[in-house]
């Protein structure tokens, strides 16, 4: 898989903030404290951007919302759980699937080390 110079700013910027806060906290602090750290490195963002999904005829506007979405090309869904598990990476293609957007990371924040607690996701 060839390197992403986007997914490797915001893993950096997210160990960062796991080297700050470690393992514990609530995945709203993570958030909240990544999204400052995406703010102060000037790169384009929404945190709990909607996600609808369109079923047929059927349209639910908010049914979804997707943790963080960076430069609408990186979807970040956020974690604070003992183990990933593939509903949780399987989430994130879902979510990479009805946005259209390619490329997302997995971020497990109730690691020892962060980095043991990422998975990137690419369609």
């Amino acid at each position: 898989m060839e390197r992403d110079p986007l997914s490797d700013r915001v893993i950096g910027l997210a160990i960062e903030v796991h080297r700050a806060l470690g393992p514990g906290l609530l995945e709203s602090a993570y958030e909240r404290c990544l999204a400052y750290e995406l703010e102060q490195a000037g790169l384009s963002f929404g945190r709990q951007v909607p996600l609808p999904v369109v079923y047929k005829t059927v349209h639910l506007d908010v049914a979804y919302r997707m943790d963080i979405v960076v430069d609408a090309k990186l979807v970040i869904e956020l974690k604070t759980v003992e183990t990933l598990l593939p509903l949780h990476q399987a989430q994130l293609l879902t979510y990479l699937k009805l946005s259209g957007i390619r490329a997302g990371l997995l971020m497990n924040f109730h690691t020892a080390v962060l980095k043991d607690g990422i998975r990137r996701v690419v369609l």
